[in-house]
Parts: C-alpha cells; structure tokens; sequence
C-alpha cells in the first residue's frame, strides 16, 4: 500500500467514526423528542376537499386540519364543503358540527362596454392591479370591473369568466373561498349567502348627477329600493346600495322598482348571464 493511500485513510477514517458517532446521537436525539401527531390529523385531511385555498384563514388544508385537532377551529370552518363533510371532521374529533354557511363571490358591477365610458384606451398587460395603477383603470366610474381577467386567473376553481368587460361568476363552480375578493384592485367582488335571491350591481361612490355621466346603468341613489323594501332590508350609505340578507325576503320589489335596473335576481349567473339580463330590462 502506498504512502499516500495511507495517509488518505487516516484522514477519512476518523471523519467517518465522527459521522457515525453524530449520526446515532442525532437518531438517538430524534427519538427521545420526537414529538407524536395526533392521528386525528391525517382523517381530517383526508374529508377535506384539499383545495388550500386559505379562505379558512389557515395556511392550507393540513394547517386547518391541525387547527381543528386543537381545538382552535371549528369542524364548519372550511369554506368550500358542506354540511356533510363538517359533520364527518366533528365526528372524528367529538365535538358538536354547526352548518356550513355556504357563500359564492358576487361581482357588483354592471357596466358592460355598452353601458360603461371610458377615458382612455389601455394597451398595457391584461391585468387589473396594473391598469388601476394608471388613472384607476380606463373606466371613467371609479369602482368600475376593469375587466382584465386578475379574477379569473386567481379563482382556483374556475367559476369566472369574463364577457364585455365585466366578471360573471358561475355559481355552479364557485366555492366561496374568497381568493377572488382580495384579487379585485377595486374592491368590488364581495361574498354573499349562496342563496341569496338578489344583489346590487353597482358600487359607485359617486352621487346621482356624477354617475350618470360615467355610466348608464350605475345606480343613482335614489332611495326608491330602499323606501319600497317591506322588509327594510336594503340600505343606500355613501351613495351605495347595500342589502341586509337577514332581512331580504326575495319579494323582488326593489328589482321591480329599480329605474336603473340594476338589482340582480338571483337566477342570472355564469357566462354572459349578466349581459343578457341587462339587456333584456332595457
């Protein structure tokens, strides 16, 4: 054996013995604190319907999970299952299910190219949060849909298109996970009861006289829905009409009523439902 394959192996030889000492005493460390999961865990993960969307406000589907094992969540707190599937995780960690309180997102806009001014032509990346760093978006109403797509690119579900210039959500596919809400740049897609029987399509700040020079389907705030309403269930605040679905009874008055036209039922959905709505009330 050379002298130098004899020098090579006094230099590996001890780091190998070293290897092999701190490898038991880290097994052997693994071991003593390891910490155990609770069991629980994995059958919860495995009734979710692992969208990891967030919308329960946890970092994914194992998150919660571990979450509702502690005791610091509750089996209804994931937005898109059910009744069924909350009643199954409650079950399996012993405690009482409650209902899942179903939403779907809602875009409250109805200013379509044909019912919508502009102030200019954008010609820049198909993006929302980029348009509206331009003057607000190319709309001249201030909370209008840009219409950019930001929505549809951020719902993992696939439950919204867009059709002249304005998001539709497809109720069949939405999960009311609310990714889409914290997408808009404009704030204006927002949660409401899955069976919600009608909805404002319009969020304009603006008062009557300002928004009929921006849009002519934007709502007025003229009050009429609200002094119709027997149930008392829609609010005009800041120029913005707003129902209170505790209250909404689904009578369709405020629809009626609406010189706009612009209080939605709740059978229009999907891909140019919107649209064909619209103009079908004029």
């Amino acid at each position: 054996m050379s002298e130098t394959v004899v020098l090579v192996l006094r230099a590996f030889i001890p780091l190998g013995i070293m290897g092999l000492v701190f490898g038991g005493l880290l097994g052997f460390a693994g071991k003593i604190f390891a910490v155990e999961q609770d069991p629980r865990i994995a059958e919860v993960m495995n009734v979710l319907p692992g969208a990891n969307c967030g919308a329960c406000g946890y970092a994914g589907c194992s998150a919660f999970a571990e979450a509702v094992v502690a005791g610091t969540a509750p089996p209804n707190g994931c937005a898109v299952s059910n009744d069924a599937t909350a009643q199954t995780i409650a079950e399996i960690v012993g405690v009482e299910a409650g209902s899942v309180n179903k939403m779907r997102a809602q875009v409250m806009c109805s200013g379509t190219g044909e019912y919508a001014k502009k102030k200019y032509i954008y010609e820049g990346i198909d993006d929302c949060v980029a348009a509206s760093k331009i003057g607000g978006g190319d709309k001249m109403c201030k909370n209008g849909c840009i219409g950019l797509g930001t929505c549809v690119r951020a719902c993992p579900f696939d439950a919204i298109v867009v059709e002249d210039g304005v998001a539709a959500v497809d109720y069949s596919k939405c999960k009311g996970c609310g990714i889409c809400v914290s997408a808009c740049p404009k704030g204006i897609i927002k949660l409401i009861p899955f069976d919600a029987k009608h909805w404002v399509g319009c969020m304009s700040v603006d008062d009557g006289k300002n928004t009929r020079k921006v849009c002519d389907v934007g709502c007025i705030s003229c009050k009429i829905c609200q002094k119709n309403c027997p149930a008392g269930a829609i609010n005009v605040d800041n120029f913005v009409a707003s129902i209170d679905y505790d209250k909404c009874t689904g009578c369709d008055i405020c629809t009626d009523k609406c010189p706009r036209h612009i209080i939605w039922s709740g059978e229009v959905q999907g891909k140019l439902g919107l649209v064909i709505k619209r103009v079908g009330k004029n």
